[in-house]
């Protein structure tokens, strides 16, 4: 089942997918353009991969880490489905990024990669937006880069893990404004999902709601204001999200 939290009626709701449509708790089934999406978990600490397939790495000249690159992004960064995100007037490559997230189900440490996925509750994509121009290195992905607010849109849906048979053999695609962008796969991860959880429980402890963006495959191409972005992932859904100018500051 797909869960998600959406606003309607001036109250906050949790809700399922029908047919297509948005089922409310209280059976009420409403169009998804008539709520407003917020993120389908409330994060709790966010763990973020940089240069986490091959591909994406090659293209931007790396060569793929020997160990995972990971950076933590506040909570100021997520939007919903059908957000908006902020193109700064000054920068000249604004790009989108097409991740997995995965979503910890229960507090652990030390956590063996054979036992990693007890630790899973689910599932949900994200667009992790990055500004190049404000990039002192991919190694240093400064605070500009990743933590700006409303960044990150994250949804629609959070799918339990059960419904996904195998989080590592997903197709991940991009579409700005109905064309396809980018395509890949799961598969080609450097550091496979039950890898970075061992890792990131080995010096931490994780807990319920932290998200690990395990990062994007090859193909990440500049956005202008007023595109559309699709970011989907198969089996878990379609996250749309449009590009604005600073104008649409709320401060």
């Amino acid at each position: 089942m797909k869960r998600a939290r959406v606003g309607f009626g001036g109250l906050i709701h949790e809700a399922t997918e029908e047919k297509g449509r948005v089922k409310l708790m209280d059976g009420r089934l409403v169009d998804e353009t008539e709520v407003v999406w917020l993120p389908p978990i409330q994060p709790q600490t966010v763990f973020a991969l940089g240069l986490n397939y091959a591909d994406h790495a090659e293209e931007l000249s790396f060569s793929a880490p020997k160990e995972p690159l990971v950076f933590l992004k506040g909570p100021n960064t997520f939007i919903g489905h059908r957000g908006h995100t902020i193109r700064p007037s000054d920068v000249t490559f604004m790009h989108y990024e097409c991740e997995l997230a995965v979503v910890i189900g229960k507090t652990g440490k030390n956590i063996t990669r054979e036992n990693a996925y007890d630790y899973v509750s689910g599932y949900t994509i994200a667009n992790d937006y990055a500004i190049r121009d404000y990039l002192e290195n991919y190694y240093r992905p400064n605070l500009r880069v990743k933590n700006r607010d409303k960044c990150t849109p994250i949804g629609p849906w959070f799918v339990h893990k059960t419904a996904i048979k195998d989080p590592m053999n997903l197709t991940l695609r991009t579409y700005i404004n109905g064309k396809i962008k980018q395509e890949g796969t799961t598969a080609d991860m450097v550091f496979d999902i039950p890898y970075l959880i061992e890792y990131l429980s080995s010096f931490m402890t994780l807990n319920e709601n932290d998200l690990i963006l395990t990062g994007t495959p090859k193909g990440s191409v500049d956005t202008k204001v007023g595109d559309e972005v699709v970011t989907e992932i198969e089996g878990i859904g379609k996250l749309i999200n449009t590009v604005v100018n600073e104008q649409h500051q709320i401060n």
